[in-house]
């Protein structure tokens, strides 16, 4: 099977991931950067986009104190609310970085926040999101050219993007190390992901703090690649008891992602167990340190999170290809969904 994925350019795309990192490591001017941020004047820092560029955000400030998510669709629907009074370090995400959102969020910030300084992270040098003309301090970082996916679905693009804000918000650390660390690592998760099972009739991805926001991605991913016909859920490792369960059947595959902490890692095991004991005939799986596919976490769960969702690419595209759908457009031929969202009518912006 793995012969016939070859085709598709998300599945090579998802397996370019670790020659990605270790070059972008060893280029990214991450003290250059920290210290423009260091000499900027603001209160918080907001993580800014849509979809999964979105979830970027919400991985990072469940890990890094002093930062914000707050997503572009938010921002542009009621952008008066969400600015007033407010003067962030506005940090876009964008893959294109032409949606209607990452437009709109540039304009709304023209409008009511002109001073705030922003910094663009964006995977396409030609994109709005990198050549928008800001009113304020302004930084666009472009990813290499290889994260910018020309697969419907984000895969190099999400994790690099998050690698490289986490670079400059998180605890000082040697880059080039880590994402050689994670490199190696992903090289050899990589097949062993490959190794599911049958497609189940429907899917859940938990866990907890940033890991709890990369289930959110992993499951978007089924559903994305799947053009929805893979039901997927996601949810917190606690809250999934509270009225979530009820989507788990006896033939639902559940995705556990271990956090490397405790007490977390106690309750994500404990709810393993417990799904284990109640859906026997479930697939039941748990990723990270001593799980059934054991990985470290030696840079903490934030830094960990492009492994995991690495498995739900993995098996997303195995899942696309079995229902014989064009993995790279599973939405060919619908006009329901498409690549880039840039068709949205955006309004003015009222103070």
């Amino acid at each position: 099977m793995t012969k016939d994925l070859l085709k598709w350019a998300t599945w090579r795309e998802i397996h370019s991931q670790p020659d990605i990192w270790r070059r972008w490591g060893a280029t990214l001017d991450v003290s250059g950067l920290r210290a423009w941020i260091a000499a900027l004047d603001f209160d918080e820092v907001w993580f800014c986009g849509a979809g999964t560029s979105a979830y970027i955000g919400d991985m990072i400030a469940a890990s890094v104190k002093g930062t914000r998510s707050v997503p572009s669709t938010d921002l542009v629907a009621d952008p008066a609310f969400i600015l007033q009074g407010a003067r962030p370090l506005v940090v876009s995400f964008g893959r294109s970085g032409n949606s209607s959102e990452s437009k709109g969020t540039m304009l709304a910030l023209d409008a009511l926040a002109p001073d705030a300084p922003r910094l663009s992270i964006t995977c396409n040098k030609d994109g709005a999101l990198a050549t928008m003309v800001s009113t304020g301090p302004a930084k666009v970082i472009v990813l290499p050219d290889a994260t910018h996916d020309a697969g419907f679905a984000m895969t190099s693009s999400f994790s690099t993007m998050l690698l490289t804000a986490l670079a400059l918000f998180d605890a000082e650390a040697d880059f080039g190390t880590r994402l050689n660390t994670l490199a190696d690592q992903l090289e050899n998760l990589l097949p062993i992901f490959a190794q599911g099972g049958d497609r189940p009739d429907r899917a859940v991805y938990v866990g907890a703090g940033p890991l709890a926001f990369a289930a959110r991605e992993a499951a978007l991913k089924a559903m994305e690649l799947s053009a929805g016909q893979m039901p997927a859920l996601w949810d917190s490792t606690l809250g999934f008891r509270h009225g979530p369960k009820s989507f788990v059947t006896e033939t639902t595959a559940v995705t556990v992602f271990l956090s490397p902490q405790d007490p977390t890692h106690g309750y994500d095991t404990d709810l393993a167990e417990e799904l284990r004991k109640q859906f026997p005939r479930s697939a039941v799986q748990t990723i990270g340190p001593g799980g059934d596919i054991d990985v470290s976490m030696p840079f903490g769960a934030a830094w960990a999170a492009p492994l995991c969702v690495a498995a739900a690419q993995v098996q997303a595209v195995q899942w696309a290809h079995s229902l014989g759908l064009n993995v790279d457009d599973p939405f060919s031929g619908q006009a329901t969904l498409s690549r880039v969202v840039a068709d949205v009518k955006l309004y003015p912006v009222m103070s």
